[in-house]
């Protein structure tokens, strides 16, 4: 007794095909999004700060670039500060507004220290607004990197699914009580 495999259904090649487009689509929305990011960084004309730990003096228009500038930012900003934050800044403005309740802003703004603390925080306002614009890239160079992987990742098991739906050629097999030449 013989008998013949079954072949696959139709559909699973054509599933394995929607997920290989698919796939592609997200590969190339992924490269896309590396590409614009990268060009409107360079477009930027940032340079990373020659005291960076790494990549000082290039040309910022990859994630690596962007991070080093962001963390040499953080440096310099603490440096000007006394490694004091914006919010630690923010308190002492409020301590010296304390100590002069009468006093209006014009004439804070006269006060020496309160003067240096404004500037300070502006300073460090400035560094955190930056910062976080070179994150936003950061994070968007990884979203494009995610997207690509992804888009390898669905090619690959839209190829599978592909492969496991080609139609086998008919197998005959042998009824294991007859011998081999009585099922010829």
């Amino acid at each position: 007794m013989s008998t013949t495999t079954a072949r696959p259904a139709s559909h699973t090649r054509l599933y394995g095909l929607i997920v290989m487009i698919l796939g592609g689509v997200f590969l190339v929305a992924g490269a896309v999004t590396w590409g614009a990011v990268s060009s409107n960084l360079k477009a930027e004309e940032i340079t990373v700060s020659p005291d960076a730990a790494h990549f000082g003096g290039a040309l910022v228009d990859t994630p690596w670039e962007a991070f080093a500038q962001a963390d040499i930012i953080n440096h310099h900003a603490l440096t000007a500060t006394g490694d004091k934050t914006y919010a630690e800044l923010g308190n002492e403005l409020h301590e010296i507004e304390a100590a002069n309740p009468d006093a209006s802003k014009e004439e804070l703004a006269k006060d020496a220290d309160y003067a240096k603390l404004t500037a300070l925080r502006t300073v460090v306002m400035n560094g955190s607004f930056l910062r976080a614009s070179l994150f936003t890239s950061v994070i968007a160079f990884g979203v494009a990197f995610l997207a690509m992987g992804l888009g390898v990742t669905f090619g690959l098991i839209g190829w599978a699914i592909r492969s496991a739906g080609t139609p086998a050629a008919a197998v005959t097999t042998v009824d294991a009580e007859r011998p081999l030449a009585a099922a010829v």
